[in-house]
């Protein structure tokens, strides 16, 4: 059976047709021409027909200012188009495999694997599964939203063409409407002239759960209680497994445009764009519920529901009884839309939280199935119960994040008005303090007087105080985290759980509104771990806090700065070591563990595919519940088309059951001690060679010489400053710009450097490959680990990195770029060995899609260099070069 209509080349190829068009009608013969000379001599250097690049660099270099920028934008728009190409693909490809029963990662897969345990088993597996995906609003987005929303009309286009079948005037009708897109597209900035503001993050991150998440959530609930009824003949009931929640609105730390207000703003749009989702389909259900009543008996549940609606709103019971005479199911729907109506204005008889909603829910599907309309309940109803479990009131629980040292700053001042020298105690001394302050019944401070107290402190200060208004204004669910940056130290999680307490949002013992939640980032608090967290566990205070949050705690750790500091090998290995350590802390304590991954969107900030990451990690930390970090251009990637979010969820969903299977079976992971005393020497030498690096001298002038660092920093890719502080060094760069400006010129170093001299120092000391090589047989940490290196080895092109290296001072090039091409080489050799490939492509349509990207990245990149290379660009060269960087950001499909 056909199910497309097209193929990859064909939309790649009529694609560039469009393009080419909208060029020469655009500009002129001649800037058609430009672009095609570059780009026919791209490819042949790239398929060997050429010996040099140096023709195409002259070329570049001898256009007009304005042609260059020209060229520029049709490279940068060329990508645009190939990325809604391989989307499409993407979605033919899950779809035939789905069709074909080789999906190894579905539902249906994982629901092989169910069946053959008890269904007192999948029972527990299903109440402990938890998945969270945290989208954040770090300033990995080069796109602008303007291009977005065209680029999405597009993708629209392309799927009709696809999947519908089409007279040729309606094809055609099809390719004019594409054809006058990608005409509006090329007229149209590609590169923020403003820097954007925190409610365009907020309102960008709503987007895609609003728009996309939403509409997902019924289906993907709906195949899994399919798979789990064949698993257990129908005995064992599917719970809420995911939700979602956001940073976006309400992440303070680095950003001081993050005020309260704008998170009050971002708490009531979210609530509005829910209620309206949920208006929506309840009108929609109105008219599918059009039974008779005499025909039915609908039950005492709906009788009792009907009557307390009765007693809550009697006048409207009466309008929608004459509104819709013997049609029970349309009245209660109409009253459910009535109460929906009075959530946020003043009239009684709203509902009080999404719970009520759901239960009103489950009344008519309980009814309608009583009824012998189970497949109206299936198709009409549970959808929408499915909706409102998994995004509340709120759409998207807000987690609140600050630095650990605006806590500490802020109770030190706030303090000293009451006598008490905080910065002058000790850790065991602050510990005592806020554990007594915390746990006696008075208030030791008035989070609402601010008065003579610095501007830092004011702000921590009205947070609180208005996190207890928002708790009882949206409920505790729409935002009851707090996650501490920079965690080192056992009171850096008091004080926060002092500053909630004096607020009362913490009533210890009986009620807790806040998961309190270190982020462990640096190597001193990743090998602390155990005196922080047991120094909490045992802590009165604190086990009250726990006791009442289920005694669950939710740990943060934190890949992204992490890996700056000691390098992609050691990175790893630290945090793995870490979650172990974790576990048995938790363990030790009959504390529940929630890890939360704090993932980027690249290999080096802990990317790459999310439902292999969940199967390689610690067995003792699966608890079934989990969380991680979604950012920037990965957000627009795995959830702007329903299908793939879709797809998306289902591999976390499967991932999961099959780790948290695992885990149940194999309680205590079995590693052999040869394997840990293997990564312990390779981490060490890893990191040895990349603090080498960072801390010789001249390495920070060579990285701003050699990469788009400085552009990349006024970019406005981000309402959030790209450095911590005004001087420029590796420690107070953001791990997102450093990043990305190392992808920028080809030389990934982030996401490998420190691997090769690391597995050489473990040879060196008597190791073997073989062993290396059964570790990544039958390993999924390591296995993961070096596959994630071997996709940022791919990605990186020494050869375009030194167009780049040539403009540093010849002396810092001599000392860093030799030493960059030496370790990549060697991990080139190390990885393919121990992996048994020919090749670091670890999929063959990756290599596919690096082969096709190649060619015309290399213009872009080339074009930079040229620009880079002058100390004098006008505002047109200017703008031409924030364009290679947003056009290289495409069609490496990667920026931080």
């Amino acid at each position: 059976m056909q199910l497309f209509n097209r193929d990859l080349s064909a939309d790649v190829r009529e694609l560039g047709t469009v393009l080419g068009d909208v060029l020469q009608r655009q500009t002129s013969d001649e800037a058609f021409e430009s672009v095609e000379s570059v780009r026919t001599a791209a490819i042949e250097y790239r398929s060997g027909d050429r010996d040099s690049r140096d023709p195409i660099q002259d070329e570049l270099e001898a256009l007009s200012p304005s042609r260059q920028r020209t060229v520029a934008r049709a490279f940068a728009t060329y990508f645009e188009l190939v990325n809604l190409a391989e989307e499409r693909e993407r979605i033919r490809s899950v779809r035939r495999r789905g069709q074909e029963g080789q999906l190894a990662d579905s539902l249906a897969a994982a629901g092989d694997d169910l069946a053959a345990l008890d269904d007192e088993t999948v029972a527990r597996i299903l109440d402990d599964v938890s998945i969270e995906p945290t989208f954040t609003a770090h300033p990995t987005e080069a796109r602008r939203k303007t291009v977005k929303a065209k680029l999405r009309t597009i993708a629209t286009s392309l799927e009709t063409l696809d999947e519908r079948l089409l007279t040729d005037a309606e094809a055609d009708r099809i390719w004019r409407a594409i054809d006058a897109e990608v005409t509006s597209l090329w007229g149209t900035p590609q590169v923020r002239r403003r820097q954007p503001e925190v409610a365009d993050e907020a309102r960008n991150v709503q987007w895609y759960v609003e728009n996309s998440l939403f509409d997902v959530v019924g289906d993907v609930y709906d195949e899994l209680e399919r798979v789990v009824d064949e698993a257990t003949d129908g005995t064992v009931d599917v719970p809420t497994v995911f939700e979602f929640r956001s940073w976006a609105g309400s992440d303070r730390d680095g950003n001081p445009y993050v005020t309260p207000d704008v998170t009050a703003n971002t708490l009531e749009r979210q609530r509005e764009a829910i209620l309206g989702r949920y208006r929506s389909s309840l009108d929609r259900l109105l008219s599918a519920l059009s039974q008779e009543g005499r025909r039915l008996s609908v039950g005492s549940a709906f009788e009792a529901s009907i009557a307390a609606d009765r007693d809550r709103l009697p006048r409207c019971v009466r309008r929608y009884e004459e509104r819709y005479p013997d049609e029970p199911y349309r009245q209660k729907v109409a009253l459910v839309r009535e109460r929906l109506d009075r959530v946020t204005d003043v009239r009684p008889g709203g509902y009080a939280d999404a719970d009520e909603l759901h239960d009103d829910l489950t009344v008519i599907a309980d009814s309608l199935r009583a009824n012998d309309a189970s497949s109206v309940a299936s198709v009409h109803v549970d959808p929408l119960r499915r909706q409102v479990e998994t995004f509340g009131f709120s759409l998207a629980s807000l987690d609140l994040r600050d630095h650990r040292e605006k806590h500490t700053d802020a109770i030190a001042e706030v303090l000293e008005r009451e006598g008490i020298a905080y910065r002058d105690l000790s850790e065991d001394e602050r510990v005592s303090l806020l554990t007594d302050a915390i746990t006696q019944d008075e208030a030791v401070i008035d989070v609402g007087d601010a008065d003579g107290l610095s501007e830092s402190t004011a702000r921590v200060l009205d947070l609180f105080d208005r996190l207890a208004d928002w708790q009882r204004e949206y409920g505790v669910d729409a935002i009851d985290t707090y996650c501490i940056s920079m965690t080192e130290e056992p009171s850096h999680v008091l004080e926060v759980l002092f500053l909630a307490d004096q607020a009362d949002v913490v009533s210890l013992p009986d009620h807790c509104g806040l998961d309190v939640v270190p982020l462990l980032e640096t190597e001193s608090a990743l090998s602390g771990a155990r005196r922080i967290m047991g120094t909490l566990f045992e802590n009165e205070a604190y086990a009250q806090a726990l006791a009442a949050r289920d005694g669950t705690q939710e740990i943060m750790l934190g890949y992204s700065d992490s890996n700056k500091e000691n390098g992609f090998l050691a990175a790893n290995w630290s945090l793995y070591r870490t979650q172990r350590r974790l576990a048995r802390i938790c363990e030790d304590h009959d504390v529940t563990l929630r890890l939360f991954h704090g993932r980027g969107g690249s290999i080096s900030r802990g990317g790459g595919p999310m439902n292999e990451a969940l199967l390689a990690l610690p067995n003792p930390t699966v608890t079934g519940q989990v969380k991680f970090t979604e950012q920037g251009e990965a957000i627009a990637e795995k959830y702007g088309h329903p299908d793939i979010a879709a797809r998306n969820v289902e591999q976390m969903v499967n991932a999961q059951l099959r780790a948290r299977k695992r885990a149940i079976e194999t309680s205590r992971e079995s590693i052999d001690d040869d394997w840990l005393d293997a990564m312990e020497v390779m981490a060490d030498g890893a990191r040895a060679a990349y603090r080498d690096l960072l801390e010789r001298e001249g390495f920070v002038r060579y990285f701003e010489q050699v990469t788009p660092i400085s552009v990349i920093e006024d970019l406005h890719l981000g309402s959030r400053p790209a450095s911590r502080s005004d001087e420029r060094s590796v420690e107070d760069l953001r791990a997102i710009p450093w990043v990305f400006s190392w992808t920028q010129s080809r030389c990934i170093l982030p996401g490998w450097y420190g691997l090769a001299t690391g597995i050489d120092a473990y040879l060196e000391a008597g190791g073997d490959v073989s062993v290396l090589r059964t570790m990544y047989d039958e390993w999924p940490f390591f296995r993961t680990t070096l596959d994630n290196a071997a996709l940022s080895l791919a990605r990186t092109d020494l050869e375009v990195a030194a167009e780049y290296a040539a403009l540093a001072d010849e002396e810092l090039r001599e000392a860093f770029f030799p030493r960059l091409s030496d370790e990549y080489d060697r991990a080139v050799d190390l990885v393919t060995t121990i992996a048994r490939r020919d090749d670091l492509h670890t999929r063959e349509w990756l290599a596919e899609s690096t082969r096709r990207r190649n060619p015309y990245v290399d213009p872009l990149n080339l074009l930079q260099v040229a620009l880079l290379s002058q100390s004098d660009r006008n505002a047109v060269e200017e703008r031409t070069l924030r364009l290679t960087i947003t056009g290289i950001a495409a069609g490496m499909k990667n920026t931080g």
